[in-house]
């Protein structure tokens, strides 16, 4: 189930969707305004079946649209979790390698100082 309101969430929410709401609606209210009145079947101006079915879509999407909402969500959350952890651990990485550079950097001052100085004792 969570899957399908997943699916309607991603699939409603696009342009395609839009656009084909849109031209039901577009070739609706036409057929309805302009064909003679013997073939209308929801006549101007009250349009009653459009709103029906209009508002029927309505009423069963938007719990399913919520549902998948939610449902994005948390699996934002539970990503921007593991984003969390996976930069703390590589806070603590940077921070062992910068404390080894740190030491190397010593080390190597040490050995230049030791170099100078028993470069100054030979001459």
């Amino acid at each position: 189930m969570d899957k399908l309101a997943l699916w309607i969430t991603e699939h409603v929410g696009s342009m395609g969707f839009f656009i084909i709401i849109f031209l039901w609606t577009l070739v609706w209210l036409t057929w309805n305004t302009l064909v003679p009145v013997q073939l209308r079947f929801d006549p101007f101006p009250a349009f009653v079946l459009w709103l029906f079915i209009s508002n029927m879509i309505q009423i069963f999407l938007m719990p399913l649209i919520m549902i998948g909402q939610n449902l994005q969500s948390r699996h934002a959350e539970l990503r921007a979790e593991q984003d969390f952890l996976i930069n703390k651990k590589a806070e603590i990485e940077i921070e062992t390698i910068l404390l080894h550079l740190e030491n190397q950097n010593d080390l190597i001052l040490q050995i230049l100082k030791h170099i100078r100085e028993s470069g100054n004792k030979n001459y």
